[in-house]
């Protein structure tokens, strides 16, 4: 795990907010798509195999397919960030020291800055830099 890796944990969570969000407007538009009435050909079921022409009532296929499309998009990248957000997780919590978890979650989970996850942990600034910098690959 790098530093730009976790540093994109709180941006991660934003977006999968934001996602969340578009994933239910693009729901709502889906359910107000007007529906049309369309014609099928079709055959009987025995013989003589007659053509057959059906009415149909279905939603409006251009707005069904763009919302439809849209909704896919959204969806793809929600799995990549829930997978972002998860592994950056599963690191930190993989961590054995506990205090180095903490300083972990403290500044790349919660946001808070080295110092103050020193004065709140007993440590030095330049000392959470260390323990940061000796837990990660550059």
């Amino acid at each position: 795990m790098d530093k730009k890796k976790l540093r994109q944990y709180r941006s991660l969570k934003r977006e999968q907010k934001m996602l969340e969000d578009k994933m239910e407007k693009l729901n709502e538009r889906a359910e107000r798509i007007p529906a049309v009435i369309g014609k099928v050909k079709g055959s009987m079921d025995t013989f003589p195999y007659i053509e057959t022409h059906m009415r149909i009532i279905m939603d409006e296929p251009k707005q069904a397919d763009m919302i439809d499309r849209q909704m896919r998009v959204n969806e793809r990248r929600r799995e990549q960030v829930d997978k972002l957000l998860t592994e950056i997780e599963e690191f930190i919590s993989q961590i054995p020291d506990s205090n180095t978890r903490q300083i972990f979650e403290l500044i790349y989970l919660n946001g808070n800055t080295q110092q103050e996850v020193g004065d709140q942990l007993g440590y030095s600034k330049g000392r959470i830099s260390q323990i940061v910098s000796e837990n990660l690959k550059d």
